[in-house]
């Protein structure tokens, strides 16, 4: 008899105005989900002093790390980073999270954990992600994936970031086979979304990939401080049994974004013997024939993403108090309060969010949310 299933997993949330975390504790080990903040007082880099705390006193290792802060803060913020968690052994990917103008830092995202052992994975001498395992499946995640070379053109820079994906799987005997969610930061992203999804489809018809799952995506425009034409983050599983399940989830409410040439699935849903997670992709007002909805109404456009992601977390029997991760993207940060308006208007629950300028990948969409979720 398998005693993993006996024993259910326990999820906590603790919210501050400085520090969201959501754990999520199994038998095994517990998986911090944390969503830091700058301090109201505009100490840029306090969340970085609040998350090193936290993890030192659950004695927990940080396994992928996003910041959402201008690409001018970045050397002193890993300076900062570093004097408040230690050595940087992790993947930090750091994108423009204010728009491309201003000495600014919105929070920054780390998935982390403690009772299991993170083994680092290394590429070309440098840490690009980390693994870790359980009863049930061995879990990659990678950050900060990008192209070597800037000086060729951004389609050959996407070719070889996925590239460099692959490469990373394989350190860790997974391929394309295996990845359930994938990020790509965008640069520019308005002048060559179709060049992008060309190569993405291309590279995807090559390993196969549309013959099984399909992955979750977020395509967003943003900068680096790289200067690359795209930045990857990526999460992929390998189960070890049979008791692990993982699907594709459609939006009840969108089409497939296949049926317009983007190739990735709305929601990817992972079912484990004590838990479920979901993982919605990024999100914005599009109509189920494929056209954007309310142009040019931030309202309208907020009020039709936030509905069309819950019908994704009801077709999964869940709703946004499961909320363990999101991230608002806003082509005019300016606009971030329409968002607590509509929270507040319709009495959500807390929801652990990191807010963020972004273009989206159609001049007329004006706000982008994603939402991972755990049940």
């Amino acid at each position: 008899m398998d005693r993993s299933s006996e024993i259910s997993a326990t999820i906590t949330r603790v919210a501050s105005d400085e520090l969201d975390v959501v754990t999520l504790s199994r038998r095994c080990c517990n998986k911090f989900y944390i969503n830091a903040h700058p301090a109201k007082a505009g100490e840029r880099y306090s969340m970085f002093e609040n998350l090193g705390r936290f993890v030192r006193e659950h004695d927990a290792r940080i396994l992928a790390q996003d910041v959402f802060g201008s690409c001018e803060l970045h050397d002193d913020g890993m300076d900062a980073l570093r004097s408040a968690c230690g050595e940087v052994g992790w993947p930090v990917t750091w994108i423009e999270g204010y728009g491309r103008s201003g000495m600014n830092m919105t929070g920054t995202q780390v998935y982390a954990i403690s009772g299991a052992a993170v083994e680092p994975v290394r590429l070309d001498g440098r840490i690009i992600g980390a693994t870790c395992e359980d009863d049930d499946a061995t879990y990659c995640l990678l950050g900060d994936l990008r192209p070597a070379d800037t000086s060729c053109s951004r389609t050959e820079q996407t070719r070889a970031t996925f590239e460099e994906i692959e490469a990373a799987l394989r350190l860790v005997d997974m391929d394309f086979s295996n990845v359930i969610r994938t990020w790509f930061y965008i640069d520019e992203i308005l002048l060559w979304y179709d060049g992008f999804n060309a190569v993405r489809t291309e590279f995807f018809d090559e390993r196969d990939v549309f013959q099984g799952l399909v992955p979750a995506s977020t395509g967003i425009g943003v900068a680096n401080p790289a200067g690359t034409a795209v930045v990857a983050d990526v999460y992929a599983l390998k189960a070890k049994r049979n008791n692990v399940e993982v699907r594709a989830v459609p939006s009840p409410l969108q089409c497939s974004p296949i049926d317009y040439e983007s190739s990735f699935s709305r929601a990817v849903e992972v079912k484990l013997p004590d838990h479920r997670r979901l993982y919605i992709s990024g999100t914005a007002s599009i109509e189920p024939g494929g056209e954007t909805a309310h142009q040019g109404e931030v309202e309208g456009q907020i009020a039709r993403t936030m509905e069309v992601v819950l019908a994704i977390l009801e077709s999964c029997a869940m709703d946004w108090a499961d909320t363990s991760r999101a991230v608002a993207y806003f082509k005019d940060i300016e606009h971030a309060p329409l968002l607590d308006e509509y929270c507040g208007r319709h009495s959500l629950p807390a929801i652990p969010i990191a807010v963020a300028h972004g273009d989206i990948c159609r001049d007329d969409l004006l706000f982008e949310l994603e939402v991972d979720a755990v049940e």
